[in-house]
């Protein structure tokens, strides 16, 4: 049997990207056998393309099972640190196959469900149920949590606490909003805080029984594609065009700053949202509050 192995690092919405350059990789080369090494086994589950899934630092005989004589390809370059995404010319995921050395044609993202995790989703839903207004999935604070992020505000990526409120505020009567974050995430008013510590796939089916998505460059959002849920996402310091999906009606900032900082090495700004980088003088330079309420409405 030939293998091919991917070892992928990263957060959880990176390797919802890879789903796509995987199912592209198998429709090059059908009769390859893969095998995903990664942190997020949830993702990864049921996928009809993946043969074997092996977590980070668990992977007992790997090399004799995997790899020694046996005709094999590895794939551990990290897409993020090539030239087409660096420069911000292709989209993750066709950096992803180019790497790989096969053709991107626009494969769909995708995660594969069992019934347990759409009952969880369904569980969760029930709480939040209003039959008098739709339901609102909000996420405007996210990044790689409390231990690897330097504030609960990333400008990089998340929307201003005080206008994610003033969004809340305008909202509400209309909407039964439910905002998904993590425990050190700003406080928000009028709306269901949502910061349990569940699955990441019963999380992301949650957006399943939601009329509406208001999301950022975050997980949540790839997950969405994978779903074929649209969504509003909004955008500061990364771009759809590189982490984004045409699904989604994706908001970008009024105002950017292209050429990075005294501090920029081989991206402009780091993800985790460095407090001295910030180029902005006001926050309201970012997005237009009125401009997002209304793609909500829309």
């Amino acid at each position: 049997m030939a293998n091919t192995v991917f070892h992928i690092e990263g957060g959880i919405g990176k390797n919802i990207a890879a789903t796509a350059m995987i199912a592209a990789y198998k429709k090059a080369k059908p009769k390859r056998k893969i095998v995903v090494v990664s942190a997020w086994p949830e993702i990864f589950v049921k996928n009809p393309n993946i043969d074997r899934f092996y977590r980070i630092g668990n992977t007992p005989y790997f090399y004799n099972d995997i790899i020694f004589n046996k005709d094999v390809e590895i794939y551990c370059q990290d897409p993020y640190k090539q030239t087409g995404h660096i420069t911000k010319k292709k989209h993750l995921i066709e950096t992803w196959c180019n790497m790989a050395g096969v053709k991107y044609d626009n494969e769909p993202v995708s995660l594969h469900y069992n019934f347990r995790e759409v009952e969880e989703a369904k569980s969760m839903a029930t709480q939040f149920h209003d039959p008098a207004k739709p339901l609102l999935i909000f996420q405007p604070f996210g990044g790689p949590g409390k231990d690897h992020q330097p504030s609960p505000y990333a400008w990089t990526r998340d929307l201003h606490p005080q206008h994610a409120q003033e969004i809340v505020n305008a909202l509400k009567d209309k909407y039964n909003i439910v905002h998904v974050c993590y425990d050190f995430h700003p406080q928000l008013e009028n709306c269901h805080r949502f910061d349990a510590i569940i699955g990441k796939k019963p999380l992301f089916a949650l957006m399943s029984f939601s009329e509406k998505r208001l999301l950022i460059d975050s997980s949540l959002q790839h997950a969405a594609a994978a779903l074929g849920l649209p969504s509003v996402v909004l955008w500061v310091a990364t771009q759809p065009e590189t982490f984004g999906y045409p699904i989604h009606n994706n908001i970008t900032p009024n105002k950017t700053f292209p050429e990075g900082t005294i501090d920029s090495y081989l991206f402009d700004y780091q993800f985790t949202g460095q407090v001295h980088e910030c180029p902005y003088d006001q926050a309201t330079e970012i997005h237009s509050i009125d401009t997002i309420i209304k793609a909500v409405e829309g």
